[in-house]
């Protein structure tokens, strides 16, 4: 018992990092999920994606979206498996479980750089000027 209490515990404090998006395929759709990873890669100089089971497709459909774009870079793919309790048979499953860390692509600084412009261009004009 005491190995799954620590497993639990790992799990717990991974799901505290502020840079992890946890994709899952039935509740957002998916350039949901990839508008959000964009906007993490704003903030951060990277992020973590990661899903279980059915949601694994999904998020490899994710990072490919935001590396063929520009928006990110593959940094590391993490592979594991992860016990879970199988609420309708009452015993322990084994659940594949991916980590995809993406850093900041290419495209991603010119975005950040356009997006400060407009912002500190508002302040100095006391206005919003959309240049293009």
């Amino acid at each position: 018992m005491t190995m799954e209490t620590d497993a639990v515990k790992q799990i717990n404090s991974e799901n505290l990092k502020k840079n992890r998006i946890q994709v899952s395929n039935t509740k957002k759709p998916l350039f949901f999920y990839v508008n959000l990873a964009k906007r993490y890669l704003q903030q951060n100089t990277e992020i973590e994606l990661s899903a279980l089971g059915m949601a694994i497709t999904t998020v490899v459909t994710i990072a490919e979206i935001l590396k063929n774009s520009g928006f990110a870079a593959e940094k590391k793919i993490l592979t594991s498996t992860v016990g879970m309790i199988d609420e309708a048979k009452g015993r322990l499953v084994q659940k594949a479980r991916i980590e995809i860390v993406l850093e900041k692509g290419e495209k991603s600084e010119p975005l950040m750089n356009r997006s400060q412009a407009v912002v500190q261009g508002a302040t100095a004009n006391g206005k919003v000027e959309n240049k293009h």
